[in-house]
C-alpha cells in the first residue's frame, strides 16, 4: 500500500483541501463544529459498544423495571437497523439533505448520517437494561484467546471500513468538503482489500464482533442473533443500489466475488484492484 493507493490518495487530497479552507467564517465554524461533534459521538458510540459487548451487556446504565425492560431493550435493538437502513433510501437521503438548516445540508449529509448512527449506538449500549444473568465467562487461557479473537474482529472491521472509504465511514467527508468549500467526492465501488475476498466485509466483521465476546448472557445472545440477521439481510438492499449505480461493473463483481464467505480458490476473472 502506497500513497498512490486511491484509498489513501483520496483521503490525503481531502485533508490537504480542508487544511487550506477558503474564506468564510460561518461556513468554517459550522464545518468544524459538526465535525467535532460527529467524531466525538462516533468515538463514544464505538467505545460504548466495545466495552458493553466485552462484558456481554451485563453492565449498562439502563434501569427499566422488568418486564418493561424487555420492551425497552427490544426497542433499542430495533431502532438502529431500521433507522440506519431507512436513511440510506431515497427518501432518507432527501431527509438528510434537509436536516441541517441552510444551504449546506447536502454537503454535510455523510457527517449527519454518521452522527445519527453514532448516537443510536451510544443509546443502545448505555441505556440497555441488563437481565443480571451470566451464562458463561471465559477464564484463564480461554479468556485471553477469546479476547484476542474479539480484538481481531474489531481490527477486521476497521480494515474493512478503510477499504470502503474511511472518509465516508467516519463521517469526515461531509464536514471536510464543506470546510474546503468543495463538492463531496465519494469513493468508487470498493473492490480493494477485503472487498477482493467478499462483497460485504464490513457487515461480516460487524457480525464477528457480536460472537467473540468473552462473556455470554441472554442479553448478548439476543443482540447477536438480531444484528447478525441484519448483517446478512441488509446488504441485499445495498447491492440493489450498487446494481443501479454501477450496472455491468457490479454485475461482474458480484459474479466473481462471494457475498460473505471467502472462496478457498482465487478466481482468475476476479476484478483487479482499483
Amino acid at each position: 500500500m502506497t500513497l498512490d493507493d486511491p484509498r489513501i490518495a483520496r483521503l490525503l487530497t481531502l485533508i490537504r483541501a480542508a487544511l487550506r479552507p477558503p474564506a468564510g467564517a460561518g461556513r468554517i465554524a459550522l464545518a468544524l463544529t459538526l465535525g467535532t461533534l460527529c467524531h466525538a459521538v462516533f468515538a463514544l458510540g464505538v467505545l460504548a459498544m466495545i466495552v458493553a459487548m466485552f462484558f456481554g451487556l451485563s453492565e449498562s446504565l439502563g434501569h427499566v423495571p422488568w418486564p418493561w425492560a424487555l420492551l425497552a431493550n427490544a426497542a433499542l435493538i430495533v431502532q438502529f437497523p431500521l433507522t440506519h437502513s431507512a436513511l440510506l433510501t431515497g427518501p432518507g437521503g432527501r431527509f438528510l439533505a434537509r436536516l441541517i438548516p441552510g444551504p449546506h445540508a447536502q454537503t454535510l449529509a455523510t457527517t449527519t448520517y454518521a452522527t445519527i448512527a453514532s448516537v443510536q449506538l451510544l443509546a443502545l449500549f448505555t441505556l440497555w437494561t441488563p437481565t443480571g444473568i451470566v451464562w458463561w465467562r471465559a477464564e484463564g487461557a480461554m479468556f485471553w484467546a477469546i479476547s484476542a479473537a474479539y480484538a481481531a474482529s474489531w481490527l477486521i472491521l476497521l480494515k474493512a471500513s478503510f477499504d470502503a472509504g474511511a472518509e465516508v465511514q467516519s463521517g469526515a467527508l461531509g464536514w471536510m468538503s464543506l470546510l474546503a468549500r468543495k463538492r463531496p467526492v465519494f469513493p468508487d465501488m470498493p473492490t480493494q482489500g477485503l472487498f477482493r475476498l467478499i462483497r460485504q466485509p464490513i457487515y461480516v466483521a460487524f457480525a464477528l464482533t457480536l460472537w467473540t465476546p468473552p462473556v455470554w448472557t441472554p442479553d448478548q445472545l439476543a443482540l447477536a442473533i438480531s444484528f447478525t440477521a441484519y448483517c446478512l439481510l441488509a446488504p441485499r438492499l445495498k447491492e440493489r443500489r450498487f446494481a443501479t449505480r454501477y450496472g455491468p461493473r457490479f454485475s461482474q463483481y458480484r459474479r466473481t466475488v462471494p457475498y460473505a464467505v471467502p472462496r478457498l480458490t482465487h478466481p482468475k476473472d476476479q476484478p483487479d484492484a482499483q
